[in-house]
């Protein structure tokens, strides 16, 4: 199963969420912790351990000038203008490219050789037999972040139970990471801020066809704008967290609510169940 945890923007305890989740299956059988929010990956602070790394790289055209003709097509066949050709000189912007290959494939006189570049890196650390947490790190002043999520994936993708944590928002980041998750967990706080968001993301999983539950997170009680919503939208409410100065010390201090406060790691594992039980109910 791949269980996505994600939010219509930052700061609502989407990993909260999903360290505590694994953190509590991890108790009773293996588990893959992927942390695809590949800009600020912070999941490691939770799990503090060795890891490895493995480099993620991507093709990017260079080309060979004096086989170029200056005939423009690689930058006409170009959608996302990453590659230009004025006055018979090339302007490349690696930011832009896509790694499609194209530009070598029009080239007329095959001035055009894709060569790899790394973007970032994969780390894979194990902080105990049951638990492997896998993080995908993109480069300072790299902005194609679906390459290093799509590298992370791949890492678990062997692996039956497999938790994927989004980046904030909705943009191609979190749609790399939601593709192929079996389940969504929404988190959200009962703000106008949160409620806005949560329709944002509530879309993506409808028009992506997956399934989706809500975890309310800070809540002071007062949670009626979200579970409103959730009725309308047929989404079920599957957790609520207290705005609770307890499980904000744990949180600061890297702690784990499923370790350190008494009777959370049963609310994840009930967390998981109910999933499980929505899964079947789907089939």
């Amino acid at each position: 199963m791949r269980i996505a945890v994600a939010s219509g923007k930052g700061g609502t305890g989407k990993s909260t969420v999903s360290a505590n989740l694994a953190q509590s299956l991890s108790e009773t059988q293996p588990v893959v912790l992927v942390d695809c929010d590949v800009e600020e990956p912070n999941l490691h602070l939770f799990f503090p351990s060795e890891d490895d790394r493995y480099p993620v790289t991507v093709d990017n055209p260079v080309v060979d000038g004096e086989l170029c003709d200056g005939c423009g097509d690689c930058g006409r066949f170009c959608r996302y203008g990453a590659i230009t050709v004025i006055n018979g000189k090339h302007s490349f912007l690696p930011g832009l490219c896509h790694s499609c290959n194209g530009c070598a494939v029009v080239c007329p006189p095959k001035a055009i050789t894709m060569v790899p570049r790394e973007v970032g890196v994969v780390r894979v650390q194990e902080p105990s037999p049951t638990l492997i947490l896998i993080s995908g790190v993109l480069n300072e002043g790299e902005v194609q972040a679906p390459p290093v999520i799509n590298s992370a994936k791949k890492r678990a993708e062997r692996e039956a139970l497999v938790i994927y944590d989004a980046s904030p928002g909705i943009a191609c980041p979190v749609i790399e990471t939601l593709e192929g998750s079996d389940f969504c967990l929404l988190v959200t706080e009962s703000t106008p801020f949160g409620l806005h968001d949560l329709e944002l993301a509530t879309g993506v999983t409808e028009e992506m066809g997956i399934p989706a539950g809500v975890v309310i997170n800070r809540s002071d009680g007062r949670d009626e704008l979200i579970n409103d919503f959730c009725a309308q939208r047929g989404l079920p409410v599957l957790m609520t967290i207290p705005f609770d100065r307890h499980i904000a010390a744990v949180q600061n201090i890297g702690g784990l609510m499923a370790l350190e406060i008494s009777g959370w790691d049963v609310e994840f594992l009930k967390l998981y169940t109910d999933i499980v039980t929505m899964m079947e109910a789907c089939e």
